[in-house]
């Protein structure tokens, strides 16, 4: 070969290399995740908190009752249909309603779950107090023990505390909230924490109040402070004005000072982050938290919102999700609230299938709630049977917007029924056409880890179980007096 020929070669060979190893080095954009439309929760979506763990998104809300419930799912969107699972309930009466603005940190090795409640049989909100939850392992479902209150000696009346969140700065902890701090309007507050569940000083000192017109409508109020931490950068990002009205915004915080707990080292930027778009159908945008796409790359916020510019701030809210982005200034840029309907790519990194259904596995026989033959008959038995993967082992458990649910068979449309509304030990779990009626209502209660519940009927406050532990084919499922075995356990497998 003459040499002009080789030398030509070679350069081409060259070139190709180095190809290749700018292209290895680049780096690889992340796939999209699961499609997914808003809203993630429509009953009882207030007031979202998310986190992404170990493979599962977890999602807790206001219940505006004594019960706090969770949702779990390996994609954004599963979880629109997950169970919504309840991991606390309080008979104290000093903190047993209105449970409001539910979240949840990992520490040392634990979880805690912060949230605001009231006391039972009085009228809303005055007895509202931030109260603190411990988990017992890394498990975000708990099972949790209660830690405490958190108040101050200033916050009136008495110590009146909402929409608690957890900052971190200079390797400390601190207590952010909304209260009144001397008589101050509706302001955001905060307050240092020696650990978790204990403030160092029952102090709180207001960091921000309402005094910008767009955080006046309705009534002046900051509330729902949530940190996002980028670059080095520290923001707060709050509800402001009303959430009875369609104003209802987001404003936003920096600490651009060294010590928190100054009111100076918070800078407020003057004009709203994110807020009602009518275009889109989306009013009062608020009451946000963030989370981490699965392989980390993207940023997200989770918020509630109404359809309806007189929507309010009950249970009309429902969950919505989007990712946001930053400008070159470093600040974030949340965009514009996405209409509800809207088919979106879930955040990148999701690996798994989107649940649309779930067995429930039987903790002791290892067997499958199963309706008997698949017969969409009423009244048809309802047992346990070797798991086949048959959609009449296949259910789709249905919030009912009142801490309950209902259990759909897939193959047959019918749900799971309380034989003739008993509530007497051993009355039969069979198998009817929907009535809307408590005897076919459940509360999913979490009972251990590793997704176990106890089906708890609504009616008669008995748990199913597994006819006398049997574990042969075609041992009868019924109800009974909650004995803590493990043949009234039923573990949540989700199905596609």
């Amino acid at each position: 070969m003459p040499r002009m020929y080789r030398s030509r070669s070679l350069l081409v060979c060259v070139m190709a290399l180095l190809v290749a190893l700018v292209a290895a080095t680049q780096p690889v954009a992340a796939a999209d995740g699961r499609p997914y439309t808003n809203p993630l929760k429509s009953a009882k979506g207030a007031d979202p908190w998310l986190e992404f763990y170990d493979g599962n998104y977890y999602l807790v809300t206001t219940t505006f009752t004594g019960v706090l419930a969770m949702r779990k799912a390996p994609t954004l969107a599963g979880l629109a249909t997950a169970p919504s699972v309840q991991v606390w309930s309080d008979t104290t009466s000093t903190r047993n309603n209105n449970i409001w603005a539910p979240e949840i940190h990992q520490f040392n090795g634990h979880w805690y779950l912060y949230y605001s409640a009231g006391q039972g049989g009085t009228a809303c909100c005055d007895s509202q107090r931030t109260h603190v939850l411990e988990s017992a392992g890394t498990d975000p479902l708990g099972p949790y023990t209660y830690k405490g209150s958190l108040t101050g000696s200033n916050l009136t009346p008495g110590g009146w505390l909402i929409d608690a969140s957890v900052l971190q700065a200079n390797g400390n902890l601190y207590l952010v909230g909304s209260g009144f701090v001397n008589g101050s309007t509706q302001s955001l507050v905060i307050a240092p924490l020696s650990n978790p569940y204990t403030l160092a000083s029952n102090t709180f000192t207001v960091i921000s109040s309402p005094t910008l017109s767009w955080e006046t409508s309705g009534s002046p109020v900051n509330e729902g402070p949530e940190p996002l931490y980028h670059d080095g950068r520290t923001f707060l990002t709050y509800s402001a004005s009303s959430c009875q009205t369609a104003d209802y915004k987001l404003g936003q915080l920096e600490l651009t000072g060294s010590d928190p707990l100054s009111p100076a080292s918070w800078t407020k930027k003057q004009t709203p982050v994110f807020q009602r778009s009518d275009a889109n159908g989306v009013y009062g945008p608020g009451h946000n938290g963030f989370f981490t796409s699965p392989d980390g790359t993207e940023n997200w916020i989770v918020y509630h919102a109404n359809s309806a510019a007189n929507g309010g701030c009950g249970n009309g809210r429902t969950t919505r999700a989007q990712k946001f982005t930053w400008n070159a200034d470093g600040t974030p840029n949340f965009g514009t609230p996405v209409a509800l309907g809207t088919t979106l790519p879930g955040p990148s990194g999701e690996t798994a299938a989107t649940p649309t259904s779930y067995t429930l596995v039987n903790r002791n026989s290892g067997k499958c709630l199963d309706v008997e033959g698949g017969s969409t008959a009423n009244g048809t038995n309802v047992f346990q049977w070797a798991c086949t993967g048959g959609a009449n082992q296949k259910w789709r458990i249905e919030d009912q917007a009142d801490d309950t649910s209902r259990l759909v068979n897939v193959a047959t449309g019918g749900v799971l029924d309380t034989a003739d509304c008993s509530s007497a030990d051993g009355a039969d779990l069979r198998q009817w056409s929907w009535l809307n009626n408590k005897c076919q209502r459940f509360r999913l209660v979490f009972t251990a880890t590793g997704d176990y519940v106890r089906l708890v009927g609504e009616n008669s406050g008995k748990v199913a179980d597994v006819a006398n532990c049997g574990t042969a084919n075609g041992a009868d499922v019924r109800q009974w007096t909650w004995l803590n075995n493990n043949c009234q356990q039923w573990r949540l497998v989700p199905t596609t």
